[in-house]
């Protein structure tokens, strides 16, 4: 019922988007205006998050605010932070609507964020970072991941990270078998960890995008990402080969048992916790949790049993092993309509030292001038998630919950654990959300493209 309500609100706030125009301000040739003439004003700006308020990006702003303030008396940054991911798109949506957005504001490259980019409501990122002569200094797959379809670019990005399994060697030891050469050999190594007394997969269910990350992968595996691209806007169905090859994937997972019983409203916390106690056997997740999952902080009964290995391929796959999930996390977009001088100049300053400051945290930097530090009790773990996050190919994949539009993600997401738990057939759930994609998705992107 709540994620009904969500699909409600998001409705109602596109049907509101067209009327008041998103907030547009100075329209679109105001979001042209990378560099805009005029003094500097020190005074409050906002930025409205949706990001761990003890992670690394938050801390470091932090500190460069500090700083910024001490060189700009009367200026401060108001951070606006709701971790909770649908709360989160609820208020900026809401926001949105009543052409109340905040100076900088997170989002990722959704069709909601695509109208907000066309009507103007968003700086042009690529040509900002360009007329600071920063954007060379960029990852390429760190900024790949906040463009639009057409390749524009409308958020800034402040982390680098490559999503990998880790894996206890001593579980698999114990049920005879090695890491999965391909996807499909995923049923037959969650069955042989079943049968030797592990759980398999430890999964987050409650955030549910880390489940509808697995029903990204076999996708991506077949042709990138071009079956999510036409499938978001209907030119694709999940009734095609590719889709019900990569539901059929899903339900088996399913049967195979490869999740903990009651995963679907396991906390974050609590899925780590399962993998990190020895009890479960795989976990899927990113180099953001190298610190608890690679150094000292790690429970010592373990620490020496962890490894981890790459997504794997298929039979035929277009993509290769070093292809993969490699997010740049949530992008910052700017405001358009109170984008001044102070703005610019604080996110120049700001773009300026946070490499060296967040590297420091021990976590990959967007930008290529600084090296993540390796903390001094790090395991070997570490240091070689660093070296493949270097060695990332052309291609990488980009998550569902960023493509499709609100109702149909929100339909997915309700849907996908009732498949997995085998309370509705692969039939049933092809039938169901291709109705809702075809319903809705070209809607979306209407006259984006």
């Amino acid at each position: 019922m709540r994620k009904n309500k969500y699909a409600a609100i998001a409705a109602t706030v596109a049907a509101l988007l067209l009327v008041t125009g998103c907030g547009s301000g100075g329209g679109s040739g105001k979001a042209e205006s990378v560099n805009p003439k005029g003094d500097i004003k020190p005074r409050e700006i906002s930025w409205l998050l949706s990001r761990p308020a003890d992670g690394g990006v938050i801390k470091a702003m932090k500190q460069i605010s500090k700083d910024y303030s001490k060189e700009h008396p009367g200026f401060s940054l108001k951070l606006i932070t709701t971790p909770d991911r649908p709360s989160y798109i609820q208020k900026l949506e809401t926001l949105a609507a009543a052409n109340k957005l905040p100076d900088l504001f997170d989002i990722d490259a959704t069709p909601f964020a695509q109208k907000l980019a066309k009507k103007g409501s968003m700086v042009n990122v690529e040509k900002m970072l360009k007329d600071m002569k920063i954007y060379d200094n960029y990852r390429t797959s760190a900024l790949d991941y906040q463009r639009f379809d057409d390749g524009s670019l409308y958020m800034v990005p402040f982390e680098s990270q490559i999503e990998v399994f880790f894996y206890n060697k001593v579980l698999f030891k114990k049920a005879g078998i090695n890491i999965p050469k391909t996807l499909d050999d995923f049923p037959a190594m969650c069955t042989a960890l079943q049968k030797s007394g592990s759980t398999p997969i430890a999964l987050n269910g409650k955030d549910m995008w880390p489940l509808e990350r697995y029903m990204a992968f076999y996708p991506f595996r077949a042709s990138g990402n071009e079956f999510i691209k036409n499938l978001k806007k209907g030119n694709a169905k999940l009734s095609n080969a590719e889709g019900r090859k990569a539901v059929e994937w899903m339900a088996n997972l399913g049967k195979s048992q490869c999740f903990q019983q009651g995963f679907s409203s396991t906390e974050y916390a609590d899925a780590q916790a399962l993998f990190t106690s020895g009890k479960a056997a795989v976990y899927n997740d990113g180099s953001w949790e190298l610190p608890a999952l690679a150094t000292s902080k790690l429970n010592p009964e373990v620490r020496d049993d962890i490894d981890y290995f790459l997504l794997p391929t298929t039979p035929g796959s277009k993509t290769t092993e070093n292809e993969y999930a490699a997010p740049s996390g949530i992008g910052m977009a700017i405001n358009a309509k109170t984008y001044d001088p102070l703005v610019r100049d604080f996110i120049k300053y700001s773009l300026t030292k946070y490499s060296k400051i967040y590297a420091d945290t021990g976590q990959i930097t967007p930008m290529k001038s600084s090296t993540a530090k390796i903390p001094s009790d790090a395991t070997p773990l570490y240091k070689r998630n660093f070296d493949d996050a270097d060695k990332v190919g052309k291609v990488t994949l980009m998550p569902w919950d960023t493509q499709l539009d609100s109702t149909s993600n929100t339909r997915l997401q309700q849907e996908l654990p009732l498949l997995v738990q085998g309370d509705i057939s692969v039939d049933k759930f092809i039938n169901t959300m291709d109705k809702v994609i075809q319903e809705n998705g070209p809607k979306a992107f209407k006259d984006l493209n």
